[in-house]
């Protein structure tokens, strides 16, 4: 089985990929996932937009990164799922994370139709996603 070649970040194929997902899904769905994207853009703005994982019988995810995954956004016929990548790493004081509770590093926030999230503490938690990822990618040159 031969996967679609990823959409690399910045070529502005991912971000029209994000928009076209949103658009098709004309209900709840894809205004949650345009309302969260924005406010992931609100809180990191150097945030980059990635389409991953396109295989025949699925058409991708879109994801986040600012050096290293953010989180991705996966819609379900019940909820919007945010996963973040080193999620079980991050101070959660709000208690967003609400679903992959029991591994040893991502978490996940299930947003279900009239749901209303805390934009402050999930601003908060993008970018302690993002400094969580700077601060990896800088240890790890330093045992270069």
């Amino acid at each position: 089985m031969t996967k679609k070649p990823t959409t690399s970040a910045d070529d502005g194929a991912a971000a029209a990929k994000i928009s076209a997902r949103i658009e098709g899904l004309a209900d709840w769905r894809g205004e949650t996932l345009a309302h969260l994207r924005r406010l992931i853009h609100d809180a990191d703005p150097q945030v980059v937009e990635e389409w991953k994982w396109e295989k025949p019988k699925s058409p991708g995810v879109p994801i986040w990164s600012h050096d290293g995954i953010i989180c991705t956004g996966e819609v379900y016929k019940e909820v919007v799922k945010l996963t973040f990548a080193r999620g079980a790493a991050l101070t959660d004081p709000k208690g967003l994370f609400n679903s992959s509770l029991e591994g040893n590093v991502r978490r996940a926030i299930d947003v279900r139709e009239g749901e209303r999230l805390n934009e402050t503490a999930f601003k908060a938690l993008i970018r302690a996603a993002a400094a969580a990822n700077v601060e990896a990618r800088a240890s790890k040159a330093k045992k270069k």
